[in-house]
């Protein structure tokens, strides 16, 4: 796995940020400021701004990437921060699919690309897990779901062909200035209560289009205190409630994180790179320590409330899986839930950890044996069932999974019902065989 060391043209030592005049600005402003080559940048402005990494998929690459760069005579502006996973169709299960994938590879070769993921996890948690990210980067995703990166304190969000079409020919992007919307996080989260949890609670609050396309912050001292797998998730499902990206500040978890991951920061790579004292911004105060756990009935992430008000619910399948359901931390929690014991009889477990380096890490811990001796069967390291690929979703199934989507067909099959929840509900569910609220089981 290649680990690049900062891409080129992509400085973000604090001698190049943005420095702030009579006016605070937001993380969001900073970040958007320094891509533009700006001193500073108002909410509404339209920039130009230079892109220090574009990552796409072998859904959303080289099959459309391909024939339009061919017929308009333009080639890849650097192929150093070009970054290409292949996730979707892995592993290939029918012709459509090994076509598409042997597409990707071929091209992928032909272009000589020099960051290529092939068939070892999801592309957001591949990405940081591979060194090409780090705070102050202003990056673009062909994924819907690739405000991921926000959680490393980079503005990072997702675009379609069209619009990855013109970045990897010129290098640039057009982007409005967003508003920043704080969601600020008091107190600490309680055991068998996690980051997926705050997430659909935001949801059940402000709905799929509450961000409004601005810039989601999450802060406060229980955000302070996740770990980077966490807040991800947070980031990632920003996507969710309608954000064009989900942001956290960088600190020393950041940093100890990315140092782990082959990327080595000092500290004042990271302290530029937070929202000011006053900044503007629309403000939502939440106390983690009175959250409980949360899960969203079929057939939206918005349509959430805590577990409790829907006790008893059967389940056919429990899934594990998704970027934002199965990273390590993920896996952890579910192995605690289950450790020593198994899951109800005529429920199917399934696990698809996010990425070969996470469940590399879960077979060191004993956690994947805790999770098999449960009764789980293993899936490929892919996006699999979360977007409906190579899917064990039988019709007509209920299904309580870690995912970050449950809209009807969404996993394949059509007449499924999908509630979604966290590693910990999920494990508590298919340990009872109904919907159940992980401290129950936790004690």
């Amino acid at each position: 796995m290649t680990r690049p060391p900062l891409a080129k043209g992509a400085d973000v030592s604090s001698a190049q940020v943005p420095q702030p005049g009579t006016a605070p600005m937001t993380l969001a402003q900073k970040l958007v400021a320094r891509a533009a080559g700006r001193a500073r940048v108002q909410p509404g402005e339209i920039v130009n701004c230079r892109v220090d990494l574009a990552m796409f998929h072998d859904s959303s690459g080289p099959r459309r990437l391909a024939p339009m760069l061919a017929e308009i005579g333009a080639a890849i502006w650097d192929k150093d921060k070009v970054v290409l996973v292949l996730d979707h169709f892995v592993p290939e299960s029918d012709d459509a699919s090994r076509g598409i994938v042997r597409f990707a590879r071929q091209w992928a070769a032909e272009q000589k690309l020099p960051h290529v993921h092939d068939s070892v996890g999801i592309c957001h948690v591949v990405l940081p897990q591979g060194g090409h990210l780090r705070p102050g980067m202003f990056a673009v995703g062909g994924d819907s779901h690739s405000p991921t990166g926000g959680a490393f304190g980079a503005y990072m969000f997702g675009i379609g062909a069209t619009e990855m079409l013109g970045v990897v020919a010129t290098g640039e992007i057009w982007l409005k200035v967003p508003q920043t919307i704080f969601m600020r996080w008091s107190g600490r989260l309680a055991d068998g209560v996690c980051a997926k949890d705050m997430v659909l609670a935001m949801l059940g609050q402000h709905g799929m289009n509450g961000a409004r396309y601005e810039a989601l912050e999450f802060c406060g001292e229980a955000v302070a205190a996740l770990s980077m797998p966490e807040r991800m998730t947070l980031s990632n499902m920003s996507a969710e409630l309608g954000a064009q990206a989900g942001l956290v500040a960088p600190d020393a978890v950041t940093q100890a994180w990315l140092a782990g991951h082959g990327v080595e920061l000092a500290p004042a790579d990271i302290a530029p790179w937070h929202s000011d004292p006053g900044a503007a911004g629309e403000q939502h105060l939440y106390d983690a320590g009175k959250l409980a756990p949360q899960v969203a009935l079929p057939h939206s992430p918005a349509n959430a409330r805590p577990v409790s008000d829907v006790p008893g619910v059967p389940v056919d399948i429990a899934y594990i899986g998704a970027c934002t359901g199965a990273k390590i931390d993920d896996l952890r929690a579910a192995a605690r839930v289950l450790a020593g014991q198994r899951v109800a009889t005529g429920v199917q477990l399934l696990v698809a950890p996010a990425s070969v380096r996470d469940r590399e890490a879960a077979e060191r811990e004993g956690v994947l044996q805790a999770l098999v001796d449960a009764g789980a069967t293993l899936l490929a390291t892919s996006c699999g069932a979360c977007a409906g690929y190579g899917s064990s979703i039988a019709e007509g199934a209920t299904v309580i999974s870690s995912t970050a989507r449950n809209f009807k067909g969404r996993m394949g099959a059509a007449t499924a019902q999908v509630f979604l929840g966290s590693p910990f509900t999920v494990a508590a569910s298919a340990l009872r065989g109904v919907i159940t609220d992980p401290r129950e089981v936790l004690g």
